[in-house]
């Protein structure tokens, strides 16, 4: 599945499509596996025979042995819960002895985390519905110019300049918004130290690190986090992370060229699930959805939140594959539609009367959108077993077909559980 050099492999709905279970099986054939952008807002579950691993920095690719895996540069990464990540997937056995952090890659703080719940609060009914993990106050802090780097931590002068020139401002916005009280310097570089000692290690140049790579021939996968739809620019603003999940961001967040990416492959669900608020036209808010929710286990791997379900929708795929433009899709979690008299199959919408083929850019006009549904029929058998397209009902068949058609993407991977066996090529 990764022939080509270079492959960028990415949520192609709201996150929680099934990436990190996709980049371990596509991990095999890579030499090189790299995360490009977000946090530990992100989580991926992968299920290893009786073992589970749930990654949230880390790339998927850590539970291959003899694979690099880099943090790159477009990430946002919090030292405490990137070592204890670390701490717990070396306590099962796994090595990081080919970890690589990007050295600017820019920090989490504590103050981060504080900022992000304090927002929250106070927008109350109209909150975002954020993990509230300090992501998006670290993206706006490094837009604003006022961010810490990894590499910053390394030099003491570098560190104490960092944190006086933007604790300056944010002790300003945490006193007179939200009448909290202010963030000490020398309690933050007193935090960090014996973090930064453990870290400094595995922080290195990862631009230089992947141009060597590349030019090695080695073959680079590159994992997303969150999904298309969560992107800042492309996403349902306002309702979006604070990185680039799509496409765009890879080279962004790793220092590649869009002329060195080869294949771009878009993982969707069978169906649709999205986390926290915002506009969600499939919506099942219903025994439907319930029972996506309770046979799919739609529960968020970071934050243990139930997942809000719905019917698979065409014009929101059609989007992904354009604004990506997705060389192939991979199609997750086809088991738990089994046991269905029908199938809901969102073809397009009415807009006031006008149909549409994709999401209108005006995010407060979704809650006028009408989906039209195509039924599809349903199948009984137990899919957990299959291992082969050929072994698949007819009428599973038809629906990922139907898919196909719709968004004009040829689908190369289906999933019908969490095991790495039950997946299989088309």
């Amino acid at each position: 599945m990764t022939q080509h050099q270079t492959t960028v492999l990415l949520g192609a709905q709201w996150g929680d499509e099934g990436k990190g279970r996709v980049t371990d099986l596509m991990a095999e054939e890579a030499d090189v596996i790299v995360r490009f952008s977000g946090g530990h807002n992100a989580g991926h579950s992968i299920h290893v025979g009786l073992e589970k691993f749930a990654l949230h920095l880390i790339p998927s690719g850590i539970l291959h042995p003899e694979k690099r895996n880099v943090l790159a540069s477009g990430m946002v990464i919090s030292p405490e819960a990137l070592l204890k990540e670390m701490d717990a997937l070396e306590a099962r056995g796994l090595s990081m002895g080919r970890l690589y952090v990007s050295a600017r890659a820019h920090v989490i703080m504590p103050y981060h985390a504080l900022l992000d719940r304090l927002e929250e609060e106070r927008q109350g009914a109209e909150q975002i519905g954020t993990t509230l993990k300090g992501i998006g106050p670290a993206y706006t802090d490094k837009v604003a110019r006022r961010g810490l780097r990894m590499i910053d931590m390394l030099y003491e002068d570098v560190l104490k300049k960092r944190l006086d020139g933007g604790l300056a401002y944010t002790n300003k916005i945490l006193q007179g918004v939200y009448g909290a009280p202010p963030v000490d310097v020398d309690e933050m570089i007193a935090y960090l130290q014996p973090l930064v000692r453990r870290l400094a290690p595995y922080i290195t140049d990862t631009e230089a690190l992947l141009h060597a790579r590349y030019r090695a021939g080695d073959r680079i996968l590159f994992e997303g986090a969150q999904g298309t739809l969560l992107d800042l620019d492309v996403g349902t603003y306002p309702f979006v992370t604070s990185s680039y999940p799509s496409a765009g961001g890879v080279c962004l967040g790793s220092g590649l060229g869009p002329s060195q990416i080869d294949a771009v492959i878009g993982v969707a669900k069978a169906y649709i699930t999205r986390v926290g608020g915002g506009p969600f036209p499939t919506e099942q808010d219903n025994a439907i959805g319930e029972r996506l929710r309770s046979l799919g286990h739609e529960y968020g791997v970071t934050t243990g939140r139930a997942r809000r379900c719905g019917w698979m929708d065409l014009p929101l795929l059609r989007f992904a594959a354009q604004v990506n433009g997705l060389t192939g899709l991979v199609i997750t979690k086809l088991d738990v539609l089994s046991g269905m008299q029908t199938i809901g199959l969102c073809t397009h919408y009415l807009l006031d009367g006008e149909r549409l083929e994709l999401p209108p850019p005006c995010i407060e006009q979704w809650d006028r959108l009408e989906p039209v549904y195509e039924e599809i029929p349903g199948w009984e058998e137990d899919l957990s077993a299959v291992r082969r397209f050929a072994d698949l009902p007819e009428a599973a068949k038809d629906y990922l077909h139907r898919i196909e058609q719709s968004v004009g993407i040829p689908i190369s991977l289906v999933s019908v559980g969490p095991e790495r066996a039950q997946a299989f090529r088309l």
